[in-house]
């Protein structure tokens, strides 16, 4: 009897562990695969091209910190910007997570008329 139980006991056991397992995954890859975007849209022609692309640098997940793109300095006055986006993409969440999260960059394009 007593064998009996010792044995549904490490079976519920080794299940449990695989639950664990399969969330712990699951959640991995739900981490790595997380991107976001904010997309500012001044003049409602969205097709073009980014004219200029920056990668702003951010330490310690960006705790505090803030990096400013002049876009109208960029386009060449407040009136030929398109839109503006700021992007954290699968590759800058990456390096954040090997660098566990020390170094964490992210993606900022402006968009001209030109």
């Amino acid at each position: 009897m007593a064998l009996d139980m010792t044995f549904i006991f490490r079976a519920k056991i080794r299940e449990n562990i695989m639950k664990i397992k399969m969330v712990s995954v699951a959640l991995f890859v739900t981490l790595l695969s997380g991107c976001a975007a904010q997309t500012f849209i001044v003049d409602g022609d969205t097709s073009r091209k980014a004219t200029t692309q920056k990668s702003q640098t951010f330490f310690i997940s960006g705790l505090g910190q803030e990096q400013i793109t002049d876009a109208a300095a960029v386009c060449g006055g407040s009136q030929n910007i398109i839109k503006v986006e700021a992007q954290h993409t699968f590759v800058n969440g990456l390096i954040g997570f090997v660098t566990f999260g020390i170094y964490t960059p992210r993606d900022a394009k402006v968009f001209c008329k030109v």
